[in-house]
């Protein structure tokens, strides 16, 4: 029997319900891994016949968690961004993601400026899943037809969040969401 979608739900609320640290965010990621193992929920989520675009599947009103489906019908390339203060969790379901992780190298002491140093660059494929903590700074990549699972602490909506350009350093304060 596969896993499906409400068993995920109620897994992931029961873990975010003991907190949000590395532990519970590592057995979140296992379950997105497993959900996705589920060829009818990913085919009803993100297949050929899903409605291109951002898709809130649920959000948990108790805890603020929200799952998502991005639904990608053209290529895009992120610039580094971070979620703020909120946790984000990746699952690919078709195609991949070019992940790379950066870190920052100044003293924060600009508000307008940040120095960036790449720390790591991977691909999800389908089925593997990528977590990154409150703050984590990260840009996605990923061509036509790309369609990912993503977990978020919170509606990233509602938070400060920053955009950097990898080439001059500036901070782009963030508003709505911007990854479809």
């Amino acid at each position: 029997m596969s896993y499906d979608f409400e068993e995920f739900i109620a897994d992931t609320h029961a873990t975010l319900k003991r907190g949000s640290g590395p532990a519970e965010l590592e057995q979140v990621r296992r379950g997105l891994a497993k959900l996705l193992a589920n060829g009818g929920f990913v085919e009803r989520a993100c297949g050929p016949g899903a409605k291109g675009g951002l898709h809130r599947l649920h959000v948990d009103h108790e805890l603020g968690f929200e799952v998502l489906a991005h639904v990608n019908e053209k290529a895009r390339k992120s610039p580094p961004h971070d979620h703020g203060e909120s946790w984000a969790i990746y699952g690919q379901a078709i195609g991949y993601t070019e992940m790379t992780e950066y870190r920052r190298v100044d003293d924060h002491s600009d508000p307008d400026v940040a120095k960036l140093e790449l720390t790591r660059r991977y691909r999800l494929n389908p089925g593997e899943v990528g977590v990154f903590a409150g703050s984590a700074i990260h840009a996605i990549d990923y061509p036509d037809k790309s369609r990912f699972i993503r977990v978020t602490g919170t509606n990233l909506d509602a938070i400060e969040r920053v955009a950097y350009d990898e080439q001059t350093g500036r901070i782009k304060r963030m508003g709505a969401q911007q990854a479809t």
